[in-house]
């Protein structure tokens, strides 16, 4: 391999990044390439220093996508970026994708339990006023809970705003986990570069 065969498959390889910085990257190569010629290195010796272009499009596309995710916040940037780390190496198919497959699971159920409580409440709430309907649905209602209407309505409308702050709460720490993985996919590439 020469270096115009270099410099076309890590272009080849690094199309999915914008046209901007993959011309950058490319341009550094180009001076990695003039400033080793000069120092005496044959294109062989320097492509073997470099190493080879689909682990450095690997490396580029994992801190391109990272950096997306840092900058404009939403699961699917997320998921681009922890799968573009994942493709580095298997140590990060088992130290990033388990754990977080994990940590999502958990905020996913966490999610469903605040709105289970939420939905407990308004019937518990509804119980009071529809009654008769809610009975013919098959809905039950421990007759304990519903003997005293006054308290089946707080109890109901405690409920509710309970899993209102519950799902409220699971926000933030959505929102957390969020930066946590960006930082935590920052750290991994930088040491994937050393």
């Amino acid at each position: 391999m020469n270096k115009s065969e270099f410099l076309k498959e890590l272009s080849t390889l690094l199309s999915s990044l914008p046209s901007d910085e993959r011309q950058e990257i490319l341009f550094d190569y180009e001076e990695h390439f003039s400033i080793a010629s000069e120092k005496g290195e044959s294109e062989e010796e320097i492509i073997k220093n470099l190493g080879s272009p689909s682990s450095i499009a690997k490396q580029y596309r994992a801190n391109y996508m990272v950096n997306q995710a840092a900058v404009n916040p939403s699961a699917s940037n997320i998921l681009r970026a922890v799968f573009a780390t994942i493709v580095l190496g298997f140590f990060n198919l088992v130290f990033i994708l388990g754990p977080f497959l994990g940590i999502v699971g958990v905020l996913i159920g966490l999610f469903g339990a605040s709105i289970g409580i939420i939905v407990s409440g308004i019937f518990l709430f509804l119980k009071i006023a529809f009654g008769p309907v809610l009975s013919t649905l098959y809905i039950y209602v421990p007759y304990g809970l519903t003997s005293n209407p006054t308290a089946t309505i707080f109890l109901g409308l405690g409920l509710t705003c309970l899993g209102l702050l519950f799902f409220i709460g699971n926000c933030f720490l959505a929102k957390w986990l969020y930066i946590g993985t960006v930082k935590y996919l920052k750290m991994n590439v930088r040491i994937i570069k050393k």
